[in-house]
């Protein structure tokens, strides 16, 4: 009855006070992620593997029309999969890079997947917190992840994990640090069992809110529970660039399997981000009486002072909110400590965007940054990574409780990387801070057809008219949308009889449409595809996902497969042929 009720309340354009909604683009929407949902992101899938998936005849006949496969090797006298199909459907679709992963550079030279309130399980400000949280974020990519440390009335000896000011629940500081030592144990372990293999660096983003001695307690707690585990101390190895003098950042493989630490450091004049004090005049009064209220009680509690001993944990990124511009302008923070993290909102960035984007770009070749969510976003939805990594920005800390757009797009950039990207050139030491080539190229995407699309939720197989809906994600789209496609809405010809040809069910669609983009070339350009159900009386609902970034693809026909909006994978696959051309 509860899911109804919220069906007919989004179908209202008005909000309780009567004002229109904030509209959320459907195409972004993603589905709740719950505990058994995102293994097969991390791991692979209980599901059939990949070259095992059924290909319709009618697929199998388009390719034979595409001359890719001869009639034999595509099997169409046969229900079982040839030998020549089975490679065609097993093979990769992407090809990462060995550059890609090279862990030799200094680490503000990469990309970090990340997750922002990783103890939350929904909404920011009512929903409930999670130590499980932790396990499924690392477990599905994420490489820093974020506690918001708090004194614990009921036990001032054990800290507590919430979103302060609000109604969240809480959880202990103590079992988040032994759940994400656990997490890094299976890794070690597994990859102890593969040849080459080493887990990455986990990074602890930590919000402290703790007077001095519950700070004592969080360092305490931590060499405790995390050993030898624990980057307590800078990296003294023989040969290590820190050791030489050069003045570098430690390399990500002199990190090893560690847990490091992200420290707040308080300078003179930090501005404090005033996101959370913006409402949406199409908030629900219930919504902005909440925020409100969480706006005055985080304004009367200011930052505490870092105790010595939690300070010294933040080895190699110390956090900081700038109080001006020095980071960028002159290319060296004010006041700032050893190896800050420029801290940010997504909307404090934007401000200094375009007219300072290269400056940044060139901070953020040598040093941290971290973006965070705007404090309007209580729903959990997400801020747009792309144009944030254009900047060289390492860490964009994602809402990992739904798997909407900016989650996919995460999961194309660093899956199968261990969650560590190494950046485009011009983003690195020595680059000049412009991603952009200054070359225009022409995608040209053939949509095929697909196989086995799952049916929507309470979905009608006479009445589906699935479509692909494309969209390109460039890193310059930060303030426009980006620019999307898409293919007619399959129908099945009931007189089949009537038509030349395939006439498959709508399951398994033929769409044989060649959809094109031109574009400003860089490396960091994003490709979502997503199938939708073409609907006449509702919103058409989104049905199977997929994003890659477009230096990962391979040319040629290749079969995706997609997934779920909670990330999981189908029995469902999609085959499309990429090309590429200079304009």
């Amino acid at each position: 009855m509860s899911d109804l009720t919220s069906r007919v309340a989004n179908l209202n354009p008005f909000s309780s006070s009567g004002k229109p909604r904030r509209r959320i683009d459907d195409d972004d929407r993603g589905d709740n992620i719950d505990f058994d949902s995102t293994g097969h992101r991390a791991h692979g899938s209980a599901l059939l593997p990949k070259d095992q998936l059924r290909v319709s005849r009618a697929l199998r006949s388009f390719l034979v029309h595409q001359k890719v496969l001869g009639e034999q090797e595509a099997g169409l006298d046969s229900d079982s999969s040839t030998d020549a199909l089975r490679a065609l459907l097993g093979s990769p679709h992407i090809q990462i890079p060995p550059s890609v992963t090279d862990r030799s550079h200094p680490l503000p030279e990469y990309f970090i997947s990340s997750s922002h309130n990783t103890y939350l399980l929904a909404h920011q400000l009512y929903g409930s917190s999670c130590a499980s949280a932790y396990h499924v974020a690392i477990e599905t990519g994420s490489r820093c992840v974020e506690i918001d440390a708090w004194d614990n009335s009921d036990d001032l000896e054990e800290p507590k994990v919430t979103h302060g000011f609000t109604l969240v629940s809480n959880i202990s500081f103590r079992l988040v640090c032994e759940t994400i030592r656990d997490v890094l144990d299976e890794e070690i372990a597994a990859a102890e069992k593969t040849p080459g293999r080493s887990p990455s660096p986990i990074i602890l983003s930590l919000e402290n809110h703790c007077a001095a001695p519950g700070q004592l307690r969080l360092a305490q707690i931590m060499k405790e529970v995390f050993g030898d585990r624990l980057l307590s101390k800078a990296v003294r190895d023989e040969g290590s660039r820190e050791q030489a003098g050069s003045g570098e950042h430690v390399t990500l493989a002199e990190l090893g399997a560690k847990i490091a630490v992200i420290v707040e450091y308080h300078i003179p004049g930090e501005v404090e981000s005033s996101d959370s004090d913006s409402s949406d005049s199409s908030d629900d009064e219930e919504e902005k009486a909440a925020r409100k209220q969480y706006r005055d009680k985080k304004k009367g509690a200011p930052p505490p002072v870092i105790i010595p001993e939690l300070a010294e944990l933040g080895v190699y990124a110390q956090s900081v909110k700038p109080g001006d511009n020095s980071w960028f302008e002159n290319g060296e923070l004010t006041n700032g400590p050893h190896h800050h993290l420029i801290n940010v909102s997504e909307s404090g960035l934007s401000k200094h965007l375009p007219a300072n984007s290269t400056a940044i770009a060139k901070h953020n070749s040598k040093h941290l940054m971290r973006v965070y969510p705007k404090g309007t976003r209580i729903s959990s939805s997400n801020l747009k990574p792309v144009p944030f990594w254009g900047l060289g920005a390492q860490i964009c800390a994602l809402n990992w409780q739904t798997y909407g757009t900016s989650n996919q797009i995460n999961d194309a950039l660093f899956d199968g990387t261990g969650g560590y990207v190494l950046k485009p050139a011009p983003l690195r030491a020595g680059g000049d801070g412009k991603l952009s080539s200054g070359r225009k190229k022409k995608l040209r995407l053939h949509v095929g057809g697909a196989t086995d699309v799952p049916l929507p939720k309470d979905g009608d197989a006479d009445s589906f008219r699935p479509y692909v809906t494309c969209t390109l994600y460039h890193p310059d789209s930060l303030k426009s949308d980006p620019p999307k496609r898409k293919t007619a809405p399959y129908k099945q010809r009931k007189l089949g009889f009537l038509h030349h040809g395939e006439n498959p069910p709508a399951t398994d669609p033929i769409w044989d449409e060649t959809l094109e983009w031109e574009y400003d070339d860089n490396e960091l350009v994003f490709l979502r595809l997503l199938i939708k159900n073409d609907e006449s009386w509702s919103k058409n609902s989104n049905i199977a996902t997929i994003a890659v970034r477009l230096s990962y693809m391979k040319p040629g026909w290749r079969f995706v497969r997609m997934r779920d909006l909670k990330g999981r994978e189908t029995k469902c696959s999609l085959l499309v042929k990429l090309e590429f051309e200079d304009v």
